[in-house]
């Protein structure tokens, strides 16, 4: 079967989290005959290993897990679970890798490396990549190198794209929950106003990012906030909801620091009380130069297209690149709707071949 073939199999069966049943299985379906070793390190993955009789292996990665989105492409092969859409593209990572494992096992012996596939599950929850690294498949394998590809709307349609060092950005998700005294609004100044705290708070922490260096990209937006109950009423509670993209550790620490400090510093003024938590969030995708600047050496005028900018989404790729060296990139799929959109869909008969073909090259380097 083609790239085609299997994405549009796997469109139809989305499944969330780590829960994939039906898509692991049929992953195994296309493996198991390939005469590779396939197992499950996590709950939810599906691992094959090509022994090419090398003494380290290359890994590529592909993640499985679809979105709570209902489908509104009206494609022939849609959803048939309802409200579950592979909304970003994680059909097509998976189809790409499905072909080029069936390739593998055509030219095993051919190669210059053994080659582990990493299927992996919650890529949009947890963090599946992690739960994969820490059970040592990296390790067993004797794994030297890794890559892996996301499709991306607004790159020419079949086309690759990526940039040494920042490529995607590291993720936190914000919350702050401010404490105060309700009290009826006669009585206003007796109370603790959680809202004017709130407010405050959102301002401050917007000016405090907005004075950062231009070379030092990030982002903070909150999009979420929730106060009080009635409207004749000081807010006794507000819940400011945001994430936090940034890409140096130095500037997420200095951030972290900054959003806490604010927060003490709300509470001495107004006499409510500031939590401030940052999810642990996923590190930035941050491209091994070393190799990036090789796998462009070595494929000549066939490299990826340089990314002026690294973007500001966050994937779970970059625990892959707390462990062995590791480049992550782009396939352009064209003028499409935003990934996570119910509308999202793309041309595979274009972007999937050319995929597997660049995917191809990364093997034989």
């Amino acid at each position: 079967m083609s790239a085609v073939d299997h994405r549009r199999c796997l469109h139809r069966i989305p499944e969330l989290d780590n829960q994939l049943p039906e898509t692991a299985q049929y992953a195994r379906s296309v493996l198991e005959p390939l005469g590779c070793k396939v197992f499950s390190p996590v709950t939810g993955s599906v691992c094959a290993w090509f022994d090419a009789g090398r003494s380290d292996t290359v890994a590529f990665r592909a993640d499985m897990d679809a979105l709570p989105v209902p489908e509104e492409t009206g494609l022939p092969y849609a959803s048939e679970h309802p409200g579950c859409m592979h909304a970003c593209g994680h059909d097509g990572h998976m189809a790409m890798m499905l072909s080029l494992a069936e390739w593998t096992a055509e030219h095993v012996k051919e190669l210059p490396r053994n080659v582990l596939f990493l299927f992996q599950p919650a890529e949009e929850t947890t963090g599946g990549a992690r739960k994969l690294c820490e059970s040592g498949v990296l390790e067993r394998y004797r794994v030297r190198r890794i890559f892996g590809v996301h499709l991306w709307p607004g790159l020419p349609a079949g086309t690759v794209w990526s940039r040494p060092g920042p490529l995607m950005a590291r993720s936190n998700e914000v919350t702050v929950t401010v404490e105060g005294l309700s009290v009826h609004l006669s009585r206003a100044a007796e109370g603790r106003d959680a809202l004017t705290a709130g407010i405050s708070y959102l301002e401050r922490a917007y000016d405090m990012m907005d004075a950062l260096p231009s070379d030092q990209p990030r982002i903070l937006r909150f999009g979420k906030m929730v106060s009080g109950t009635v409207r004749n009423a000081v807010s006794g509670r507000t819940v400011l909801e945001g994430s936090l993209r940034t890409y140096r550790e130095d500037t997420f620490r200095f951030c972290r620091q900054q959003l806490r400090d604010i927060g003490k510093a709300i509470a001495e003024e107004t006499g409510c009380t500031v939590d401030v938590h940052l999810s642990e969030g996923y590190p930035a995708v941050w491209n091994h130069e070393e190799l990036y600047q090789k796998v462009c050496r070595q494929l000549g005028d066939e490299a990826p297209s340089l990314l002026e900018h690294p973007a500001l989404a966050a994937e779970d790729f970059s625990f892959y690149q707390q462990y062995v060296p590791g480049v992550f990139f782009f396939l352009g799929v064209g003028d499409t709707a935003e990934l996570h959109a119910p509308t999202f869909t793309f041309d595979d008969e274009t972007v999937l071949p050319a995929g597997v073909e660049f995917l191809k090259k990364l093997l034989l380097l």
